[in-house]
């Protein structure tokens, strides 16, 4: 099971990597983008950590739906409202809880992606978000469905979201800025992916 206290510090150590990372995201945003999503990145979870620090959190879901609003409220460009989305749809399937299973985390997760993908009119091969974020949840499902325990569930999460955040680099950008470079962006590792990356890294470091 995960808990809520595991949650609480999953964020303060995604506020503390987006800040220990910030200049890399940005650099690999600067080849395709706009060049500020590690920037936007560490506002957005810095405000998060200032969410949960004034705030009484009394369940994961009200933890998931305080952080989406913050991201959607401080960080720019596409980013903020494609990570609000997510941790906003995953709060609905926590309510009233305070630990969760690996079915609870798949389950969550599979509609958390599926809206964030819905919202950004993305899909997998597109270069974007998506390409890191549902690898994570085809192996967090077959986790669950294998009856594993939430550390290796999200052990093999974080090989999957790894494996696809490299895939991003062979892949030509289809959507958002990067999409205006057409096949120059081929050869550049997707900033939105490495974050993704990053998050559930700190995630399964969190579980353990």
């Amino acid at each position: 099971m995960l808990t809520k206290d595991q949650i609480v510090d999953w964020l303060r150590r995604s506020a503390a990597v987006m800040r220990d990372k910030s200049s890399y995201l940005s650099e690999l945003d600067a080849a395709i983008g706009d060049g500020d999503h590690g920037i936007n990145m560490e506002r957005g979870f810095k405000k998060v950590l200032e969410k949960l620090e004034t705030g009484e959190q009394q369940d994961i879901s009200t933890v998931f739906r305080e952080t989406g609003m913050a991201l959607i409220s401080s960080v720019g460009g596409a980013s903020g409202p494609l990570y609000g989305t997510f941790f906003i749809t995953v709060a609905v399937k926590f309510v009233g809880k305070t630990q969760v299973s690996t079915g609870d985390i798949a389950a969550a997760f599979e509609a958390g992606a599926d809206a964030l993908a819905r919202r950004g009119r993305a899909r997998e091969g597109d270069k974007t978000i998506v390409d890191a974020l549902m690898p994570a949840v085809r192996a967090l499902e077959e986790a669950a469905d294998a009856g594993e325990s939430v550390y290796n569930a999200l052990n093999k999460a974080v090989q999957a979201t790894q494996r696809g955040m490299e895939k991003t680099i062979e892949m030509t950008a289809r959507k958002g800025r990067a999409s205006y470079l057409g096949e120059r962006s081929i050869g550049h590792q997707d900033p939105g992916a490495s974050s993704t990356y990053l998050l559930l890294k700190a995630l399964y470091e969190a579980a353990s």
